[in-house]
């Protein structure tokens, strides 16, 4: 396993241009938001601890359940403090409505950026804007913290 978010970023970054491609998770070929995250699981640790289930685009609102964060705080570990202040190689998880279950995910790749792959548009680096900023729900790392 690799230790180092330096390295972690690196492969990160070079996801970028990996087109969108619902429940994928191939460097190059295609992911989606958990695609991307798993595969950089898999960078750093050889391979996954379970791989999910098919599902559809609308999954969260189907289950009504919490479960991308629920495997979130399964398989990564959390970073306390506040939400709103994340830092490189940080995971963070995306709560698009107050009462919503969470449906988006990516890694801070800045102070001020995130990585993330986007319907229609695959994997990119977007700035973390106030609209970002305030949907984080989560705030997670493949590291674990001391």
């Amino acid at each position: 396993m690799q230790q180092n978010p330096q390295a972690l970023l690196r492969e990160a970054r070079s996801w970028i241009g990996t087109p969108y491609q619902h429940q994928a998770s191939r460097k190059g070929a295609g992911c989606d938001c958990l695609g991307f995250i798993r595969g950089l699981y898999r960078f750093l640790h050889g391979s996954e601890p379970s791989v999910p289930a098919d599902y559809a685009p609308e999954w969260a609102e189907l289950k009504g359940e919490d479960l991308l964060l629920k495997a979130a705080h399964r398989y990564l570990h959390q970073v306390k403090g506040l939400l709103h202040q994340p830092k490189p190689a940080d995971v963070i998880v995306f709560r698009w409505a107050p009462q919503s279950p969470c449906k988006h995910l990516g890694l801070m790749s800045s102070n001020d950026h995130f990585l993330h792959a986007y319907e229609a548009v695959g994997v990119v680096e977007s700035p973390l804007v106030p609209m970002w900023r305030n949907k984080i729900a989560g705030r997670f790392s493949f590291f674990p913290i001391d």
